[in-house]
């Protein structure tokens, strides 16, 4: 591995010095090194020529980084410096001893899948964005109902009204999903998540899909003012009535050094309190 780019959090200065602190590390190791500050996601970075990504940050930073690392089939180093994350599971105090032997290829990497979201207005794709986590579609304003037809496949589902729809990964299924009370699978699974939030009828509930196929939202008319796609919390745009949106597993995925399923569940027991008693 010859050449390195650091994704810090730039919010935190605690990256910051991290960051040039393993820049040194690398530096003594005869890898070249650039520093990228993340601090939004539509900021441009350029992930080619990279052997590798190393995250300092917490679940967000390696969601952003995923997208630009997938295609390139580049393996992501995720240093945890959040609260509450399932991605980034390598702690700051073991890094250099992590790194050691993710370098010397003695460190497992996950294959994590990732959904790809294609937006068609007037029947011309218009917008494409694939997510680790998850896309969503929901109001501009609160307390507004969306109105999509769903299918799969071809399978009808009807017609979905609710506050908006989760599509997730195995990955995301911590993450919002959960929030809206979706099941938790093991993100060595390959599969995808419908999950209405809030829904109008008790009979739209969430689902497990084979991860292949395409699952298909056309958007109806609605009294919300406004809708709204949104891949991981980063990347949006604005929706309009008639447009349709197909979700899929998307065709590369993003390795994740040091999360694999021991790592996964760690983290459910420890974040989710699975202590068996009256707190669990």
């Amino acid at each position: 591995m010859k050449k390195c780019l650091i994704v810090v959090n730039a919010y935190k200065d605690e990256c910051k010095d991290y960051a040039e602190i393993i820049r040194q590390y690398l530096d003594s190791r005869k890898i070249q090194c650039s520093i990228f500050l993340f601090s939004d996601a539509n900021t441009v970075c350029s992930f080619t020529g990279n052997s590798f990504c190393i995250t300092l940050g917490g679940d967000g930073t390696v969601l952003f980084a995923a997208r630009g690392c997938a295609p390139l089939g580049i393996p992501i180093f995720p240093i945890n410096f959040g609260h509450f994350g399932f991605i980034a599971s390598i702690q700051k105090r073991e890094w250099r001893e992590k790194l050691e032997l993710f370098l010397a290829k003695e460190l497992p990497l996950s294959s994590r899948s990732l959904v790809q979201a294609e937006l068609f207005r007037n029947e011309r794709e218009i917008f494409t964005v694939t997510a680790l986590n998850d896309v969503v579609v929901s109001p501009k304003e609160s307390a507004r109902l969306v109105s999509l037809e769903m299918s799969f496949c071809g399978n009808p589902f009807g017609q979905f009204n609710a506050d908006g729809i989760i599509v997730s990964t195995s990955t995301g299924s911590t993450a919002y999903s959960a929030a809206a009370g979706g099941p938790i699978i093991d993100p060595a699974l390959k599969a995808l998540l419908l999950i209405p939030v809030s829904p109008f009828s008790l009979s739209n509930r969430p689902l497990v899909l084979p991860p292949e196929g395409c699952l298909e939202a056309v958007v109806r008319p609605s009294r919300a003012k406004g809708m709204v796609l949104t891949a991981d919390g980063q990347i949006t745009t604005d929706l309009q009535v008639d447009d349709v949106i197909k979700f899929r597993l998307a065709d590369k995925k993003v390795m994740l050094a040091g999360c694999n399923s021991p790592h996964f569940y760690s983290a459910l027991r420890s974040k989710l309190h699975w202590s068996g008693g009256t707190h669990a």
